[in-house]
């Protein structure tokens, strides 16, 4: 590892950016994948889904008043 910091370091300033774009955009690629697996399992247990479900009912009475509200406009 040493010896791949000191080879870097004397690079010119414009390859170790372009290193540095590199190593940044891998992690945020193996951050993202980590977060899908999580959210993926998380969504997949029976009681988170119900609890979706439960929180995201005031939004289904708000989409229904909307759509009905619409209608009688257009009517």
């Amino acid at each position: 590892m040493k010896k791949f910091i000191h080879h870097v370091r004397r690079q010119p300033e414009g390859v170790r950016r372009h290193i540095l774009h590199v190593i940044t955009v891998a992690f945020a690629i193996i951050l993202f994948l980590l977060w899908v697996v999580s959210l993926s399992r998380s969504f997949t247990k029976e009681e988170n889904r119900a609890a979706v479900r439960k929180n995201l009912a005031p939004f289904s009475a708000l989409k229904a008043n909307l759509v009905g509200g619409y209608q009688s406009i257009t009517e």
